[in-house]
């Protein structure tokens, strides 16, 4: 008789771990900064820095220690479909204490630059939260640079000598309004914040869906620029229709836009 069979026992391995990107956020953070006495936390991130035309869009989400864990699927807006972010929209209008989103128009933007644009539009969001459940204690910004706490006064004008009047007065009446709201957060910088922290993951998708709404409402009125599809971000038939057509007044002429010398003077 010839030998058995070699029977090979079966390979086990480890479940594959889901990778970093794909983990859901969580209030990890916003919790540390409730137990440090915070009572109001609001996750707060913006869109629409980079477009060339359009407002500045910042979201807020405001947790205390009652909230809960943030509604599946939800996550820094960039990773999401258009489809995947509006589906998310009538349950985080149901989630967390307060929301709101704050814009600033493309004229601001050109007025007072990007950086003060987005503290006006952050403060407008503040102060609509702030109006349902009262001043927030702290912020969980997204990123590395804290745009959101205005600067010394004396640093805003030695830094940019070169500005003229105008602007400076802009850009002082823009500060002005953001200390009408009669309180300071502290701030909390974090990169990647829109993916790990769940109310900035939700202020992020709830100020990219209500900006791209904006878009493509505004599209109806300027219809040349294509901004029902690229919502006012430099894509190539954006650019192209700025070559041939010039800037609209939504468009940000304080930056380099790509126009032709025709269009330019035109």
């Amino acid at each position: 008789m010839g030998a058995a069979p070699t029977r090979t026992a079966p390979v086990r391995t480890a479940p594959a771990r889901p990778s970093a990107a794909r983990t859901a956020p969580t209030l990890r953070h916003e919790r540390t900064l409730l137990r440090s006495g915070a009572l109001l936390v609001a996750g707060m991130d913006e869109v629409g820095r980079g477009a060339l035309a359009g407002p500045v869009s910042v979201g807020v989400v405001v947790v205390d220690v009652r909230t809960r864990a943030c509604p599946p699927g939800v996550t820094d807006s960039k990773l999401l479909t258009p489809a995947a972010r509006s589906a998310l929209v009538p349950a985080l209008r149901r989630w967390g204490i307060a929301r709101a989103v704050g814009h600033a128009s493309a004229r601001e933007i050109d007025a007072i630059g990007i950086i003060a644009a987005l503290r006006l539009a952050g403060s407008r969001a503040l102060r609509a939260v702030a109006q349902d459940v009262g001043p927030v204690d702290a912020v969980v910004l997204d990123g590395s640079h804290n745009w959101l706490t205005p600067p010394a006064q004396g640093a805003l004008f030695d830094a940019e000598t070169e500005d003229d009047l105008e602007a400076r007065q802009s850009r002082a009446a823009a500060d002005d309004e953001i200390g009408a709201l009669g309180f300071v957060p502290r701030v909390r910088m974090m990169v990647k914040a829109d993916r790990t922290c769940a109310s900035v993951a939700a202020a992020s998708v709830l100020a990219k869906c209500e900006r791209d709404e904006t878009m493509t409402v505004l599209a109806r009125e300027h219809p040349l620029y294509g901004w029902h599809a690229n919502k006012g971000y430099g894509s190539s038939d954006h650019v192209a229709a700025l070559r041939l057509h010039g800037p609209s007044p939504l468009h940000r002429v304080s930056w380099r836009l790509p126009l032709d010398e025709c269009a330019a003077g035109g």
